[in-house]
């Protein structure tokens, strides 16, 4: 109500202050506050500079805007398969690929499902082939990973998904652990990059704040005051928003542990999860058809659930314009063809997860 009393609906006093509080929760030294985790993954390349004739090492396991944002500034996605357990992106693969590949600029590892990539694998590798690392955690606000500390001897210390590489994106889709409505958030420690992508957020406008002067090629991926102040009353909850779907998803784990033919989610004892999917996978004896049956059983019995995801190189517009087929990420393709996202909110009841996992046994078993 104070916003909607105020003519500041966009570039108010509510975008500085979510963007303040959003740093000191991540740990990072700035924070660009955007219109969606599309549009922050967009500046960032940008921001890097990178461009036609570039290539990033990416997942094909995730959602489409990881990849899509790279060619938008048509630099080339470079997919490399998967972990089976953690569903993230091998980081074996990724120095397999490096072998032939000196196009190679940069990696963009995404936190699939909240669990955090091995980052200290992943930077050793950027550090030593000098590329630029891109962190994709729009699904994993709160996660955090053991990485080493030099200022401390080497001992590992716990940094938060998205403050590794030079920038890291976040989402704020209703989907997600906080919401803003649409929204999402760039972090990083570069003065550079976060001057770049304030700038092209806002129609390429420069720092002298001079409506109609135009420094650079900009964008219209402004959010307004509305969604900060949603976001800001979310973030200020965050601790209480992740034990609840941490709690849910214990509840889940303990309801489906004892039903033959499911693989529950896999979590590195090293890292610190944070829950945005519960996504089950059924055994390898299943096949997609027998997936697709599970999902159309849950339904009739007003389950709201969906495959999670559809392999990226096998959408229809990455067949029709690299050729992609499959067989080509055998892993991404075994696990895309058997998962199953499950309800999953932050106050699921026992009562529901009971329901849930009495119709899926009958479904599965």
């Amino acid at each position: 109500m104070e916003v909607l009393s105020t003519p500041d609906l966009s570039l108010g006093p509510k975008l500085s202050e979510f963007e303040e509080k959003f740093t000191r929760y991540i740990g990072s030294r700035h924070a660009i506050a955007v219109n969606s985790g599309t549009s922050a993954l967009h500046l960032v390349v940008r921001a890097l500079g990178l461009k036609k004739g570039d290539a990033v090492i990416t997942t094909p396991f995730s959602f489409i805007a990881s990849a899509n944002c790279l060619l938008f500034e048509e630099v080339l996605p470079v997919f490399v398969d998967i972990d089976q357990k953690t569903y993230n992106i091998d980081a074996q693969a990724i120095i397999q690929c490096l072998e032939h590949r000196p196009d190679v600029k940069g990696i963009l590892p995404v936190h699939v499902f909240g669990e955090p990539c091995n980052m200290q694998a992943i930077m050793e590798i950027a550090w030593q082939h000098n590329l630029s690392v891109i962190e994709d955690a729009c699904e994993a606000l709160g996660a955090a990973v053991p990485m080493a500390d030099n200022h401390n001897k080497g001992k590992a210390v716990m940094r938060k998904a998205g403050s590794i590489g030079v920038a890291g994106t976040f989402a704020f889709y209703p989907n997600k652990q906080i919401t803003t409505g649409e929204g999402g958030m760039i972090v990083t420690d570069s003065q550079e990059v976060a001057k770049l992508c304030r700038s092209m957020k806002n129609q390429g406008r420069g720092t002298s704040g001079a409506w109609l002067a135009h420094e650079r090629l900009g964008y219209n991926y402004r959010i307004s005051d509305i969604n900060c102040a949603l976001g800001i009353a979310q973030i200020s909850r965050i601790v209480e928003i992740l034990s609840k779907r941490k709690k849910v998803a214990h509840m889940y784990t303990e309801a489906l542990s004892g039903i033959d033919g499911l693989h529950l989610p896999y979590t590195d004892s090293a890292v610190e999860r944070s829950w945005f999917v519960y996504v089950v996978r059924l055994a390898d004896k299943f096949s997609q058809k027998d997936r697709d049956a599970v999902l159309e059983g849950l339904r009739e019995k007003d389950i709201g659930c969906s495959n999670y995801f559809t392999p990226i190189h096998l959408q229809p517009f990455y067949v029709k314009k690299f050729g992609y087929k499959s067989g080509d990420f055998p892993i991404t393709e075994h696990v895309a063809k058997r998962s199953i996202a499950l309800p999953f909110y932050n106050n699921l009841t026992d009562d529901g997860i009971s329901y849930i996992a009495e119709t899926l046994q009958g479904l599965v078993q």
